[in-house]
């Protein structure tokens, strides 16, 4: 579609009972966990939710960790499954369910005196079992707070996101059936697009992702505001067209959880403002409270 049709076709709403949804809180987690990465998968026909690895209300680095949980949706109960495979806890870090088996991917690690690193890990979980296979192949480029989204039940596309020293303009594509990546079309080396905590879904054959924070300019990493659309080709998925537009001048956001329900791609809590894995703004150093927003449009 054309960059104007698109405008045309989005319309914003930004009402709490999106879609009249009904919110009920659930069983909590057995800890306090934050920027863990989370998907779902089926078991007997139930369905779980997946949380893998994060940081615990410390906040600091050694808070930082491996352990995993599985929240049974019929019996509304949590239970523990085994920690990551890794070699220590890692935050930022994204997972996919693909033909009902899990992969969770990239992430960093923050050392004791304060460095981070970027991860290349591709861990593999089998929900059915209940155990980690052996490690996919490593990702290209090692990475971090990335898009991470499925398209057609096949392929995992990992788009932009934080690598060790900066954002990237990388797409990613691995293939579960095969264990295997390969390279899609970068997004535009443009402040605009490279982006890390931003979010994103595939619906039908079009990337959406928005918000995020941009590693140029002020050091405070400024939050960004723009959708960003990349055009998958279904006869060569390597090959995507990319543009960008802005719903709002006002409107951001920064680590939102983002899915797609009915005609409607939803983009959900998250903050107002960029922050480190310690919670602290890095424009004032201070706490950051979260969004209590739906924000979403109809495709």
């Amino acid at each position: 579609m054309k960059l104007s049709l698109i405008v045309v076709l989005f319309t914003i709403i930004l009402k709490l009972n999106a879609q009249s949804w009904q919110v009920s809180e659930m069983s909590p987690l057995p800890e306090p966990i934050s920027n863990n990465a989370l998907t779902a998968a089926t078991v007997n026909g139930i369905p779980y939710v997946y949380s893998f690895g994060g940081i615990d209300s410390t906040k600091t680095s050694a808070g930082i960790h491996l352990r995993s949980y599985r929240y049974n949706t019929q019996s509304n109960s949590w239970s523990s499954i085994a920690a990551l495979p890794d070699t220590m806890g890692k935050i930022a870090a994204a997972a996919s369910t693909v033909k009902n088996r899990v992969y969770i991917i990239g992430g960093y690690y923050v050392f004791p005196n304060g460095s981070e690193r970027s991860s290349d890990h591709v861990h593999r979980y089998d929900p059915e079992t209940n155990t980690y296979l052996s490690d996919g192949a490593s990702i290209p480029v090692s990475i971090d707070d990335q898009v991470q989204a499925v398209w057609r039940d096949s392929l995992i596309y990992v788009i932009t996101g934080w690598s060790d020293f900066g954002n990237v303009s990388n797409v990613q594509i691995y293939n579960p059936a095969s264990d295997s990546w390969s390279t899609g079309t970068p997004v535009p080396p443009f402040n605009n697009y490279r982006s890390f905590g931003s979010s994103g879904v595939i619906k039908g054959d079009t990337i959406f992702y928005f918000g995020g924070a941009s590693s140029n300019g002020p050091q405070n990493f400024p939050i960004q505001n723009a959708l960003r659309i990349g055009t998958i080709d279904p006869n060569n998925p390597t090959q995507i067209s990319w543009q960008d537009t802005i719903l709002n001048n006002g409107l951001t956001g920064y680590r939102m959880a983002a899915t797609a329900a009915g005609n409607y791609l939803h983009w959900i809590g998250g903050s107002g403002q960029t922050y480190n894995y310690n919670g602290l703004a890095y424009a004032t150093g201070q706490g950051v409270p979260p969004n209590n927003r739906n924000l979403y449009v109809r495709a």
